[in-house]
């Protein structure tokens, strides 16, 4: 007489579905996020922002504005080559 383990996981839909699937897909999973380039007037709409909000943290004093932009420029080029997820393309 055949008895089952007790240690055995009894077979469900899914399982059974998963282990139809072969096994070299088995947990692949695929990008499917597709990047949509930035254009430039985009990045510059981002840049002025990121300026302001450093101007305003400084509480608007004249005579740092390209020191703003040129540190908002850095900012934003780095947070669009890091891509969507903060992750390195």
């Amino acid at each position: 007489m055949a008895t089952r383990r007790t240690d055995e996981t009894p077979a469900t839909a899914e399982t059974r579905a998963r282990s139809a699937q072969p096994r070299g897909t088995r947990g692949v999973r695929t990008k499917s996020t597709q990047r949509t380039p930035v254009t430039a007037e985009h990045r510059r709409a981002m840049i002025a922002e990121a300026a302001y909000l450093r101007a305003e943290r400084r509480g608007f004093a004249p005579g740092h504005e390209t020191e703003d932009w040129l540190a908002a420029e850095v900012e934003v080029d780095a947070l669009l080559k890091l891509g969507p997820g903060g992750a390195a393309q």
